[in-house]
């Protein structure tokens, strides 16, 4: 059974002017993700800036986000890291505070081969027993796992269930689906590409347009899962200036910034990520108006 389908946010960490975190508008941000529909949260991933964080921040976060969530959808945790201790360090600790799941990145800089991710993630999977999600984002860490790899490591490891697809690359997705027969959940890792990769057996996505538009993600996941593939299809389309948008600059300063016209946080990042380019802004602000969630 997947550890969820649809449409999961990659969720923000809104912090206050001082740099740590704002609790009090994380809970409003998390009440209003269930309430727009949203099927998982993906806590201190990427979009959560997760790489700045310390790990006692780290661990909190998930740990607020769990209690808020109260078992209401499921939590996935992002413990990943490039030192295999380190990120099963993560993942133990996140597993005690009663995640649903953990997010595991790839490695980034060690430029690991195949047989070390391998055996990188298998060890990490191997410390727990809740279901783990693999991170395939080479233009983040500079190093991409392959379709044999993420088969292998699925059918050997059986609380390895699935992989984020940020590759970008279709062909490789199909190229996943035919070795996997069913035996791996593959999530889009990009809004744009939630259509194609369902329409490759995908279970969903996990999203950062969800921060800024839940239900609208959600909707994209449902209609296709209802057999309303033109109604999804149309959904994603007009969604696609928006992502455009939301993607002008590195992932999460867009969309920190759009939360931010939208009152939901502070538009305060923590070095070296910093405020929006004016232009970009005055794009993303007239894209957020076209689709009606400004």
């Amino acid at each position: 059974m997947s550890l969820f389908t649809g449409a999961a946010v990659a969720i923000i960490t809104p912090f206050k002017e001082d740099l740590s975190i704002d609790y009090e508008r994380f809970a409003k941000i998390i009440e209003e993700q269930i309430e727009g529909s949203t099927d998982a949260i993906v806590i201190c991933g990427t979009t959560g800036e997760a790489a700045t964080l310390s790990h006692e921040e780290h661990l909190q976060a998930i740990e607020f986000c769990v209690r808020q969530v109260a078992g209401r959808i499921p939590v996935i945790a992002g413990t990943g890291s490039n030192c295999t201790a380190e990120a099963i360090h993560l993942s133990t600790e996140a597993e005690k505070i009663g995640v649903d799941g953990l997010l595991l990145v790839t490695p980034y800089y060690n430029k690991a081969t195949q047989k070390g991710l391998y055996i990188h993630f298998k060890a990490i999977a191997d410390s727990v027993k809740i279901p783990c999600i693999l991170y395939n984002v080479p233009g983040r860490t500079g190093v991409t796992l392959s379709p044999d790899t993420i088969v292998k490591l699925c059918t050997d490891v059986e609380n390895i269930v699935g992989v984020k697809d940020a590759t970008g690359n279709i062909a490789a997705c199909a190229r996943l689906m035919n070795l996997a027969k069913g035996k791996v959940d593959v999530y889009s890792g990009d809004d744009n590409a939630i259509i194609p990769i369902l329409s490759l057996g995908g279970k969903g996505v996990i999203s950062v347009l969800s921060n800024v538009a839940p239900k609208q993600a959600h909707d994209i996941c449902q209609y296709f899962f209802d057999g309303n593939v033109d109604k999804a299809r149309d959904l994603q389309l007009a969604a696609i200036p928006l992502i455009d948008a939301l993607f002008s600059e590195v992932n999460p300063i867009p969309v920190k910034k759009a939360m931010a016209l939208q009152g939901k946080c502070l538009e305060v990042y923590r070095s070296p990520l910093c405020e929006m380019d004016e232009a970009h802004a005055e794009v993303l602000k007239k894209e957020m108006i076209n689709y009606g969630i400004l």
